[in-house]
């Protein structure tokens, strides 16, 4: 499940830097849902002193409000704030979980070179 949350950060990054609010708006949508699936499915983990289904909620509900908003308001500048809000608190996360040795980042690259992150229709070449 950390997997397609880590895809979709990623995709996220890159949608909200090409502008594109539909599409960011459904890969936050996608997130938000992930970190729900993880709540239901995966609300402890062993080793772990703090329950994913206590840290997550509180840990990511702002910064994805956050990413929202931003969205919602095409605002490039909010974005990039709420983005790295969100990263800060999915590493702060992993920390209070005990898996610190997965820290996320900022992308640097792209790592869907078959995806298009512009706005553009599918007809378009």
């Amino acid at each position: 499940m950390m997997s397609l949350q880590q895809m979709r950060h990623v995709k996220l990054w890159f949608a909200g830097q090409a502008e594109n609010w539909e599409l960011a708006d459904y890969e936050v949508d996608e997130l938000g849902e992930g970190f729900d699936d993880i709540v239901k499915y995966h609300p402890t983990h062993k080793e772990s002193p703090v329950a994913p289904k206590d840290a997550i909620p509180r840990m990511v509900t702002q910064p994805l409000k956050d990413l929202r908003a931003a969205i919602e308001k095409k605002d490039a500048t909010a974005f990039v704030r709420a983005y790295d809000s969100l990263t800060a608190a999915c590493n702060n996360c992993h920390q209070a979980t005990n898996f610190t040795f997965n820290a996320v980042q900022t992308p640097a690259t792209n790592p869907y070179p078959n995806q298009v992150f512009t706005r553009r229709k599918l007809s378009d070449k």
